[in-house]
């Protein structure tokens, strides 16, 4: 399904590849202009602009926004990274960057793009969280607890940013078929298959499906949902 954003400047983190690539697209077919920001850049279509930023860092989202220089509307927090571990060997660094990344990234570049949305009188974020965040997983404290914390920032943000027009909700995919889990052993994707209700797993169009239904204005009245799309993984 396609779904229309004229008009609309949208930010996807973390979209350079996988998931986040596949919202960008979806958006610029939308119309709307797209803008990704991510630690690397590349080529992209036109009506795409690539942005070198570490979202974990305040500063850089700043300058990245000003560098947009107009209001935001739909904003996709997709940036993200593991550093698998059982908490009792993990680093410090380990812990920290993780949370970080997953984690402060969405605060800073809801706090950056917020006053734009209000300006704007409209605005759709959209977190980008995990069935482990709800659930937790063995070797992966550090992961669970960010995605858990996204799902606490995106229901304070909904409460907080909704009386002026802006919704806040969050996915939470499983295990998705993705340039990366594709070259996992294949034991990992037979365990979350085994796992699954329907028997698949999704792929990324499945999961920017219900980001992009998310930022379009027929979801006007959804708000501090999270929006499990996982096959069944977890029910």
């Amino acid at each position: 399904m396609k779904w229309e954003f004229p008009g609309r400047v949208a930010v996807v983190t973390g979209g350079m590849r996988g998931i986040g690539r596949t919202i960008a697209d979806g958006l610029l077919a939308g119309g709307a202009e797209v803008h990704v920001f991510d630690r690397e850049t590349g080529e992209l279509p036109k009506g795409m602009t690539a942005h070198a930023v570490d979202v974990s860092n305040s500063a850089s989202v700043n300058e990245a926004f000003a560098t947009i220089g107009k209001p935001v509307h739909l904003l996709v927090n997709n940036a993200g990274i593991t550093r698998d571990r059982t908490l009792l060997k993990m680093s410090d660094d380990e812990w920290s960057s993780v949370i970080n990344v997953n984690l402060t990234s969405a605060f800073n570049t809801i706090r950056a793009a917020g006053p734009g949305m209000v300006q704007a009188g409209v605005g759709r974020i959209v977190n980008m969280i995990s069935i482990n965040g709800l659930r937790g997983k063995m070797g992966q404290g550090n992961y669970a607890a960010s995605k858990a914390g996204m799902v606490g920032l995106t229901k304070s943000a909904a409460k907080e940013l909704g009386p002026k027009g802006v919704t806040v909700n969050a996915v939470a995919p499983g295990m998705v078929l993705t340039e990366m889990t594709l070259k996992l052993d294949q034991q990992f994707r037979d365990r979350a298959l085994a796992e699954a209700a329907l028997s698949i797993l999704p792929d990324t169009a499945d999961i920017a499906n219900a980001v992009l239904f998310l930022l379009s204005d027929a979801a006007r009245c959804i708000t501090g949902e999270i929006i499990k799309v996982d096959s069944g993984q977890y029910i």
